[in-house]
């Protein structure tokens, strides 16, 4: 059985316009992330409680749903964003980010969903102090990253533009 151990895809010493600004917009897109989450479960909320008046109360009982419900939905909207073809939730579609596998390959459903786990268990467990590993480190990954073997980095489209922009014109 032979077992193939791939190279970083990403080095941010021969290419920082893939690293440049990530953390501050990974931020953003964040609460960006975290807006198109809770706006679906806050409109269930709204629902419940207008359908628990309609049933004279009986309708609350499905409050009791709800926290499972968010979770299944927060699993899933990280599963199918950074899943799909851009590899990147809303947020990072925003903040033009995206997710690639620490050798390349573009993010997948698991990967995706697992990701979000990893960092509630991380954030929950180990205090939001566990955040401060990316600045001791060359590709800013984050613990739940270097658990996973994810990186963050900018779409290609914007380390094309940073590229252009941090090398210096050559005079003719």
């Amino acid at each position: 059985m032979s077992m193939d151990i791939k190279p970083h895809a990403y080095d941010p010493d021969s290419n920082p316009e893939l690293f440049e600004g990530v953390l501050a917009r990974r931020v953003v897109a964040f609460a960006i992330d975290f807006f198109a989450i809770a706006l679906p479960v806050v409109l269930a909320a709204m629902f419940i409680f207008a359908f628990g008046i309609v049933t004279l109360g009986l309708g609350w009982a499905l409050y009791w749903l709800l926290p499972a419900a968010s979770v299944i939905w927060a699993i899933v909207y990280f599963g199918v964003t950074l899943g799909g073809a851009r590899s990147a939730t809303i947020g990072m579609r925003v903040m033009d980010l995206e997710m690639r596998t620490w050798y390349g390959a573009p993010a997948y459903f698991v990967l995706g969903a697992v990701h979000a786990i990893a960092f509630w268990f991380t954030v929950s467990f180990f205090t939001p102090f566990v955040l401060l590993v990316c600045f001791f480190n060359q590709r800013r990954r984050l613990l739940h990253d270097i658990i996973l073997g994810t990186v963050v980095i900018n779409n290609p489209v914007r380390a094309a533009a940073l590229r252009s922009f941090m090398t210096p014109a050559r005079a003719n």
